[in-house]
């Protein structure tokens, strides 16, 4: 059975940059394996978390509340990268693909909660 939220574009695009977070991070130094690790990972699952929980609930206001938050761990997630970035614990390769694909859920985000409204 699939719900809602699975059918979602937006979704099934956080899914995959989730994917992406996780495989990168691998390699980053173990020293912040509780540090910028644990917060990025944390970062991006929020992202499709807030998808489906949002999507479950009664109202459209209430959808939308969860897609704004959803789009501050969008956020966070690029904030997260570029100070990866900086650090070299990951390549600009791996940096513009991913905050690529953060920039495609961002506005697909913004045009789902407009559509609610």
């Amino acid at each position: 059975m699939e719900s809602y939220f699975e059918k979602l574009e937006v979704w099934q695009l956080g899914m995959k940059m989730v994917g992406l977070v996780y495989r990168i991070t691998k390699n980053f130094p173990s020293s912040e394996k509780f540090e910028l690790t644990s917060q990025i990972k944390r970062a991006a699952v929020s992202v499709v978390l807030n998808i489906a929980e949002g999507s479950g609930r009664k109202t459209k206001k209430d959808f939308c509340h969860f897609l704004r938050t959803s789009i501050g761990s969008a956020l966070e997630t690029v904030t997260c990268l570029k100070i990866a970035l900086q650090e070299n614990f990951i390549s600009e390769k791996e940096y513009d693909e991913t905050v690529l694909l953060l920039k495609k859920i961002y506005f697909k985000l913004i045009a789902l909660e407009k559509s609610l409204n």
